[in-house]
């Protein structure tokens, strides 16, 4: 096939900014509960449109925190995608309260608004949606849903900076929003995440509980050291390193977003002529997707080796993801604990099995969006031959 130049997945796109602004924290008296994380959550909330954003280690513990607040725990269920990575439902564990999966739209891979209507019950105290792949939920009708049940809703917006929903963004569209900065997201603090909510009694609870439940933050101890502590909290700090990393990083997302939309529509139009796959859309109703990569799903009766495809593109020096394994309640963990059984959740199981997650980030050079679709087409052609 010839030496090429490899394709990753995705790349942190690192440079001098992000190195001068940690150097200059490094330099500095404080690394925690500092001005830095102070601006890059106002940052933040002024880029979502949320009236507040709190920093976190990582967006599971924005989720859990998320639940945690608000006092769910044992006896209670929360409604979980069952097509999702396995964070989302390890928050509801954390809890000890009970994950109640529903399958997936086939045409989104969003958790399916009538199979929550079905899953909700008296002991729902929450809705996690979460925006597969950056394209926003249903959020009208699961709103309505979670209004009718009295039901707190948590998004999952890991994938989903910048993403809108009736030309809302994603983060605002429920009681909080949950953010990821791992690595190869849409930006990135190396870990890190950021909670949002429009409830600044919610959003200051999680604040507060993120940091062990101290009555009095750093800078608000009048004698250093003397505190108390009246609630149950956890060490879910972003430090000012990380923060100052994401403050660089939200001064060139404009650049990034614009990459991965341009870079994603050319992908798609070139593959667009395969009848072998599908490929979502990048929006549908009042929902706009944040481009995080493109999904090439293979037919559900198995025709087509997914791991012989995958194989084939890495070769050719194409990276590839799945998004996800296996859907979550198949996972070894939940199966045993829940009793879950293969083919309970057909959608979700279909894009387990199926899909193949292409390159879209900000990483690729001019030509690479072409050449992704080149290589896709001559393993196809490969499989059929």
């Amino acid at each position: 096939m010839g030496e090429q130049t490899n394709i990753p997945f995705g790349r942190p796109m690192l440079g001098q900014e992000e190195i001068d602004a940690v150097t200059k924290v490094l330099s500095g008296p404080q690394l925690v509960h500092g001005p830095v994380s102070k601006a890059f959550e106002e940052a933040f909330a002024n880029r979502i449109g949320a009236a507040r954003a709190v920093s976190v280690s990582s967006c599971t513990a924005g989720l859990h925190l998320s639940l945690f607040v608000n006092g769910i725990g044992e006896g209670d269920e929360v409604i979980v995608p069952a097509m999702t990575h396995v964070a989302t439902a390890h928050a509801v564990e954390f809890c000890g309260a009970t994950p109640i999966f529903v399958d997936v739209e086939p045409d989104t891979g969003n958790m399916d608004p009538g199979a929550v209507e079905v899953a909700a019950g008296e002991r729902t105290r929450a809705i996690m949606p979460v925006h597969y792949l950056g394209l926003p939920c249903d959020m009208d009708a699961i709103n309505t849903i979670a209004k009718k049940h009295d039901a707190l809703v948590v998004e999952d917006c890991a994938l989903a900076v910048d993403a809108t929903y009736d030309g809302r963004k994603a983060g605002t569209l429920g009681d909080t929003g949950c953010f990821s900065f791992y690595p190869v997201k849409h930006m990135t603090t190396l870990e890190g995440g950021m909670v949002t909510s429009n409830n600044e009694d919610l959003a200051g609870s999680i604040a507060k509980r993120k940091a062990f439940g101290y009555d009095r933050m750093l800078g608000e101890r009048k004698v250093p050291g003397v505190y108390d502590v009246d609630e149950l909290g956890y060490n879910y700090r972003m430090n000012e390193a990380q923060a100052a990393v994401g403050l660089a990083q939200l001064a060139k997302l404009d650049g990034f977003q614009e990459a991965r939309a341009r870079n994603c529509s050319v992908l798609k139009e070139a593959l667009c002529d395969l009848s072998e796959i599908t490929v979502f859309e990048a929006s549908k109703g009042k929902s706009v997707s944040s481009h995080y990569c493109l999904n090439a799903i293979l037919p559900r009766d198995g025709s087509l080796d997914r791991a012989a495809l995958i194989e084939n593109l890495n070769e050719r020096g194409i990276g590839t993801s799945v998004h996800y394994p296996r859907p979550v309640p198949e996972m070894r963990y939940y199966a045993e604990r829940y009793r879950f059984k293969p083919g309970q959740f057909e959608v979700a199981a279909w894009l387990a099995a199926q899909a193949i997650s292409l390159p879209v980030g900000p990483h690729l050079q001019p030509g690479d969006p072409e050449r992704i679709a080149a290589a896709f087409k001559d393993a196809i052609g490969d499989a059929r031959a």
